[in-house]
């Protein structure tokens, strides 16, 4: 039987990656599993149990080769091209990657074939796709990215930021000051902004620019864990940025989205929700993500959501993720200083602060309120107001 008997295709493509590029992966040896993938029943994983159950996804041969194969892969078309940053100034790589997505390829006359052959994986739309869809689910989205993001943006860093295996690659940007998180955090932001205005993901338009600009920025970071850092232990982390990390930040709308619909009873999307699905894939594909991550269903987005935290090894190192959410959690991202902005600051800080303290405190919270509830006995909930007295407002307890 075949080593990868459901993603033959995706598989490949991740041993494609040492072909293409043996100066960033001549030494990655890609049929190891790198430590940080949980595979046994017995690993603790980033599933919390509350989310889900892990056995069945353990049991499912499918979605456990899939998380394993899409964990070693990096970017085909975008690598190649950051790689030439030793011919090449980070400037230039920047202005002909900009103008090819503002004016084509053709606008490009030095263009290297490194990034001829980028822009062409982008605009090779899928075959599923439908941009009347898309635009609709741009259109939905608008609200939320408005008032919404503005938010929760520094919370899902620090989900990100809650395991040292998903983080290691942010820290070895130097985004641990407080100013270049607040930079990374309204990077962010201003991508899942950019990217819901009308007409920013076509070809020409503002979100595919975005998108490739994210994609350069992936791999540089893969080129410098490689091959300027000492931190990165292939063995351990695998691919830097591997596509499955993309997912969660690129899917989370449609991931609450499917969790709402099944809450509801319904197993299929409506068709104001299939708009939604629609504008999160598309903008996913032209992040690299593979079609393979790229599920339609509430069922299917659920479980892939689900494996690759059920796949991903527990772990939280306070000199990566302590200093990242601290880092984070300080970051002042206002770009004024009026009275307005501080309030509205701290309004969006406590928002974060809350996630925080749950992610963190919430698992244990539970076994001591199970324990509490042990010990209070069984409730009865009746009161009798003529046992009530008086009685004098105790003093303060002491701290």
């Amino acid at each position: 039987m075949s080593e990868h008997p459901h993603y033959a295709d995706l598989a490949e493509r991740v041993h494609r990656q040492q072909e293409l590029q043996p100066l960033l992966y001549g030494d990655v040896d890609f049929t190891a599993q790198p430590y940080r993938l949980a595979t046994d029943p017995g690993d603790l994983s980033s599933l919390p149990r509350w989310v889900a159950d892990r056995d069945p996804i353990l049991a499912d041969d499918r979605v456990v080769e899939l998380m394993r194969t899409a964990t070693m892969l990096g970017d085909v078309v975008a690598d190649p091209y950051a790689t030439l940053m030793v011919e090449h100034s980070f400037k230039s790589l920047i202005e002909m990657l900009k103008r090819a997505c503002r004016e084509g390829i053709d606008a490009v006359p030095t263009a290297p074939p490194a990034l001829a052959a980028f822009i062409a994986a982008m605009e090779a739309t899928p075959d599923w796709l439908d941009m009347d869809l898309v635009r609709e689910g741009a259109r939905q989205a608008r609200i939320p990215a408005a008032f919404l993001a503005p938010f929760v943006t520094r919370g899902a860093f620090i989900a990100t930021f809650m395991n040292s295996y998903a983080a290691l690659p942010m820290a070895l940007t130097g985004a641990l000051g407080g100013q270049r998180a607040a930079r990374r955090v309204n990077e962010t932001s201003s991508f899942f902004a950019v990217t819901a205005l009308p007409g920013a993901l076509e070809r020409h338009g503002a979100g595919f620019e975005a998108a490739a600009m994210v994609r350069l920025m992936h791999s540089m970071v893969r080129y410098n864990a490689l091959k300027r850092s000492d931190r990165w232990d292939v063995d351990v982390y695998g691919v830097p940025v591997p596509q499955v990390d993309q997912m969660p930040a690129g899917l989370i709308n449609v991931y609450l989205l499917a969790a709402q619909v099944r809450r509801r009873g319904r197993s299929e999307f409506n068709d104001r929700e299939r708009a939604v699905v629609e504008f999160g894939g598309y903008r996913c594909f032209l992040l690299g993500l593979p079609e393979e991550l790229l599920p339609d269903t509430p069922d299917e987005i659920l479980h892939v959501m689900h494996a690759r935290a059920a796949l991903l090894r527990d772990g939280f190192d306070d000199a990566t993720c302590g200093e990242l959410v601290r880092a984070t959690m300080s970051a002042y991202l206002r770009a004024d200083d009026t009275p307005f902005d501080r309030a509205a600051e701290a309004v969006e800080r406590s928002y974060s602060k809350a996630f925080f303290i749950r992610a963190i405190t919430d698992a244990y919270a539970v076994r001591v309120l199970k324990g509490r509830l042990a010990t209070y006995g069984k409730p009865e909930f009746t009161t009798d107001s003529e046992t009530y007295t008086q009685v004098a407002r105790p003093a303060p307890a002491a701290a």
